[in-house]
C-alpha cells in the first residue's frame, strides 16, 4: 500500500489530529513501516489457529456488590454552586 500526502492528511482529518507540515514526512515513514508490519504478518498460515480472544488465560475476579447507603438529595444539593428545589442548575451549553 503506498502511503501519500494526501492518505497522511485523510487520516490526521478522521482522527482529529494537527501536526505541523514538518513532521508530515517522519509520519509518513512511520505509517509505511506500520503497514509493512502487518502485511508481513499476513504472510503466516494461520489455518487451524482459533482467534485469540485475550492476551492470557488469567480471570479477573471481581468482587461481590455490596449494597450501601448513598448521599440524599438534599445533601448532594448543599454542595451545588446553583440549584433548586430539587435539581441542579447549571449554565446553557447548547444556543438555538
Amino acid at each position: 500500500m503506498d502511503v501519500t500526502d494526501a492518505l497522511v492528511d485523510k487520516i490526521a482529518h478522521l482522527a482529529r489530529l494537527d501536526f505541523p507540515r514538518s513532521e508530515k514526512a517522519s509520519i509518513k515513514k512511520d505509517l509505511e513501516r506500520m503497514i509493512r508490519f502487518v502485511e508481513k504478518l499476513s504472510e503466516l498460515d494461520t489455518t487451524g489457529t482459533p482467534p485469540l480472544l485475550h492476551m492470557s488465560d488469567v480471570v479477573n475476579n471481581l468482587r461481590e456488590d455490596e449494597v450501601r447507603g448513598s448521599v440524599s438529595r438534599r445533601e448532594a444539593l448543599e454542595n451545588a454552586p446553583d440549584h433548586d428545589e430539587t435539581f441542579f442548575l447549571v449554565p446553557k451549553v447548547i444556543k438555538k
